[in-house]
């Protein structure tokens, strides 16, 4: 059974940085594709980033050259690091799992505020 924890939110002023972790339990880590979502209060969630078996990536448009995702496969690790953070990327940010099923974690606060 896939067991997704995250860590790593928090409160931090517009332009700063947050590093974002998910630890992912079970086997065959490599195969899967993990990503980051996100939802804001009464927003759907949507897709922040996503990184696949063979590291290919995927990013929203909004956070583009801003976010970069990536995976340590020895350490069944995915991070999401977010740099030049804004107020509108406030939101509970979820760790994603797919290889057949998809498995959420139970997220992490960003607050951007002043």
């Amino acid at each position: 059974q896939v067991q997704l924890v995250e860590s790593g939110g928090g409160l931090v002023q517009p332009g700063g940085s947050l590093r974002l972790s998910c630890a992912f339990s079970g086997s065959a880590f490599s195969a899967y594709v993990m990503g980051w979502y996100r939802q804001a209060p009464g927003k759907p969630r949507e897709l922040v980033a996503s990184i696949t078996s063979s590291s290919s990536t995927n990013y929203a448009a909004s956070v583009k050259d801003r976010f970069t995702i990536s995976r340590d496969n020895a350490k069944s690790m995915v991070y999401l690091q977010m740099n030049s953070l804004k107020p509108e990327d406030t939101a509970v940010y979820y760790c994603r799992s797919y290889l057949g099923i998809v498995r959420w974690g139970q997220g992490t606060q960003v607050t951007v505020s002043s």
